[in-house]
C-alpha cells in the first residue's frame, strides 16, 4: 500500500492509551496462532471482563471512554485482535473454529475460566460466536452495535467502504468515518489512530455467516444489546427486532444520536451505568 508508517501508528496508539487508567498494564499471551496483546486494568480479585474491539483500525485502545467505569467492578482484559491493526501477532486464523480456539487460548493464558464478554462491531460477532460455541466460558454477554449477528450490511455502507478497503489511506479512512458518523465531532487522538492504521500489514480477518435463528434461540446466556440509532452500517430497527425474536434472554438499549463508527468512544451519557448494572446482576 505504501502508506503505513509503524512509528506513526505506535505513537498514535500510545496517545490513546494515555487516556486509560494509570494502573493499566500490558500483557502478552502465547497462542499457537501467535502472541496476543492484552491491555489490563482493574482489581486483580474482581470478576473478569473480556473486551473485543471492532476490526480494521479499532484496536483495544478504543475502549478508553468506558474502561475506567468498568474497571471499578471488573478486572478488564481488552484484546487486540488477530487479523486487525494493533500489537497482536498476525497469525494464521483460517476459520471460525480457529477463532474460537484462539480465544480459548487467550482466556486460558490469562488464567480465566469464565468471564463476562463484550464486543463492538466485528468484536461483537466474535463474542457472540464464543458464547454460542462455549457458553460455559461466558457469564454475561454485551454486544455494542454488532455486525453480521442479526442483520446484514446496508448496500450503501459497503459502497462507501469499498475505496477504503481496496486502497486504504488516511484520507480515505477519514472520509469514510465522516460519512458514516454524519460529520460528528470525533476525538482527534482516536481519529488519528484510525488514520494511522490505514494499510496496517494485518492478516485476513476470519469472517462467516450470521448465526442461525435456531442457534440464537438455544443460547442460554444473558445478553445486553446496544443498538446505534444512527448507524449506517445496518438497519438498527432490524437488528433490535431480530435479536428480540431469537434470543431468549436479551435486553435491548437504543443509543440515540450516535452512529456505528463513533463507538465505542462516543457512547451517550448513562451507557456505562446501564452496562455496569447489567454486569453486576
Amino acid at each position: 500500500m505504501g502508506v503505513y508508517d509503524d512509528a506513526v501508528f505506535q505513537a498514535a496508539y500510545d496517545k490513546v492509551m494515555a487516556k486509560w487508567p494509570a494502573d493499566r498494564e500490558a500483557m502478552t499471551v502465547a497462542t499457537r496462532f501467535g502472541a496476543t496483546y492484552v491491555n489490563v486494568c482493574g482489581p486483580r480479585d474482581a470478576p473478569p471482563l473480556l473486551l473485543l474491539p471492532g476490526g480494521g483500525g479499532a484496536t483495544s485502545a478504543s475502549w478508553y471512554a468506558q474502561v475506567a467505569d468498568l474497571a471499578r467492578i471488573r478486572r478488564v482484559y481488552a484484546v487486540d485482535l488477530i487479523g486487525a491493526a494493533g500489537r497482536t501477532a498476525q497469525g494464521g486464523l483460517r476459520s471460525v473454529a480457529d477463532l474460537g480456539e484462539w480465544l480459548d487460548a487467550v482466556l486460558s493464558g490469562l488464567g480465566v475460566e469464565r468471564a463476562d464478554v463484550g464486543g463492538h462491531s466485528y468484536g461483537a460477532w466474535i463474542a457472540l460466536h464464543q458464547a454460542l460455541r462455549a457458553p460455559e466460558r461466558v457469564r454475561r454477554l454485551f454486544l455494542l452495535d454488532p455486525t453480521q449477528c442479526f442483520a446484514g450490511y446496508e448496500t450503501a455502507y459497503l459502497l462507501h467502504a469499498l475505496p477504503m478497503l481496496l486502497r486504504p489511506t488516511p484520507r480515505r479512512v477519514r472520509a469514510f468515518l465522516e460519512w458514516e458518523t454524519g460529520g460528528a465531532v470525533l476525538d482527534p487522538d482516536w481519529l488519528r489512530l484510525q488514520e494511522a492504521a490505514a494499510g496496517f500489514p494485518s492478516g485476513k480477518p476470519v469472517t462467516g455467516p450470521r448465526p442461525t435463528p435456531e442457534a440464537l434461540r438455544n443460547l442460554d446466556v444473558p445478553v445486553l444489546l446496544f443498538v446505534a440509532a444512527n448507524s449506517r452500517t445496518h438497519d438498527a430497527y432490524e437488528v433490535g427486532t431480530r435479536a428480540g425474536e431469537t434470543l431468549r434472554d436479551v435486553e435491548t438499549v437504543v443509543l440515540p444520536d450516535v452512529s456505528h463508527h463513533a463507538l465505542p468512544p462516543a457512547t451517550p451519557s448513562g451507557t456505562g451505568r446501564r452496562l455496569s448494572g447489567f454486569l453486576r446482576s
